[in-house]
């Protein structure tokens, strides 16, 4: 029977967190008297630098539960490093698979003995992929679809409609551990990792209560993230933009001389100031990009930690850790 942690990022979640205790203990405690669990398992809840009183319900249940445990961080470093936290953590734990999961109960949790099926079948990575999105508004749907081919077309290898719904082995674990960067997306690294895999399909909820963490200006930032941290094809798009504007140009010069020669000169101040105008706002734009690219080197260079541990709740009925940890 294989040690299995439940990892959970949660930031300001006290509305839905006492419910999305109570489903995944039951679901543990099942696996527990399937035989797909052992006693060791553990949910494990990461607070990210909460403002509400998410750290608070989290150590209350870990004494009364000797399931749940707790990881607070000690100040709000997004949700994909409050995720690698709640991963190297359970690592250290000696955890033989963990399931990552968001706390807001739109992961559909009954097929968590699916997931566990194909990791005792072999597998050391499955991936949570959602049947449609039939329950996104039509920009939501329409972007996100649009996101993942343009991901594939720049040549980054992830999986379609896959978020951070995945088990992980122990093998998995160990090489994720090897990823250094700071710029983490997760969905791009762990496809790099190889080993078996496979998928497991569900329908996504509703969330259950409280607001989504991930507002317009949160997912962009995401995507250019997970663009920019695999993928050096936009600077390469830049080239032959630049290319092509040159060709442009000498083209227009040629037209410009051969009009003045033959004495049909076309005058008029409105074409050059659009000329200008466009190309300016081509270089701003490439400009960006490249800075994007320059700021994310700077990030990686400096080496800062990716994450603090300020507690941990691994093992309540025992003792309670305190710890200043860093990865």
């Amino acid at each position: 029977m294989p040690k299995v942690y439940f990892v959970i990022p949660c930031y300001n979640e006290e509305e839905v967190l006492p419910e999305t205790i109570k489903r995944l203990n039951a679901k543990l405690s099942s696996l527990i008297q399937d035989g797909k669990a052992n006693e060791d398992s553990r949910m494990l809840f990461v607070d990210d630098g909460s403002k509400d009183k998410t750290w608070g319900i989290i150590s209350a249940y870990s004494q009364e539960n000797q399931y749940v445990g707790g990881v607070k961080l000690a100040h709000n470093r997004g949700h994909q490093n409050a995720l690698l936290s709640g991963l190297m953590t359970a690592k250290e734990e000696g955890c033989d698979c963990v399931i990552s999961l968001d706390a807001d109960l739109q992961d559909d949790i009954n097929v968590i003995d699916s997931f566990i099926d194909k990791y005792l079948e072999g597998c050391e990575v499955v991936y949570g992929v959602r049947n449609s999105r039939k329950k996104d508004t039509v920009f939501k749907r329409t972007t996100a679809q649009g996101y993942y081919k343009f991901m594939k077309m720049l040549g980054v290898d992830i999986v379609y409609n896959h978020a951070d719904y995945r088990l992980l082995g122990s093998k998995a674990l160990d090489a994720l551990s090897e990823y250094r960067e700071v710029n983490l997306f997760l969905r791009g690294i762990v496809p790099l990792i190889g080993y078996r895999s496979d998928y497991v399909f569900y329908e996504r909820n509703e969330r259950f209560a409280g607001e989504s963490k991930y507002p317009l200006k949160k997912m962009i930032k995401f995507a250019v993230d997970g663009i920019t941290s695999f993928s050096v094809k936009p600077l390469r798009i830049i080239s032959n933009i630049g290319f092509f504007i040159c060709f442009l140009s000498v083209a227009g010069l040629i037209y410009a001389l051969v009009s003045l020669l033959m004495g049909s000169a076309v005058a008029g101040w409105a074409s050059t100031i659009a000329s200008i105008w466009f190309l300016g706002g081509l270089q701003m734009l490439c400009i960006g990009i490249v800075g994007t690219y320059v700021g994310k080197i700077y990030n990686e260079v400096k080496h800062r930690p990716r994450f603090r541990i300020e507690e941990k709740l691994i093992n309540p009925t025992t003792e309670k850790k305190k710890t200043m940890h860093h990865e």
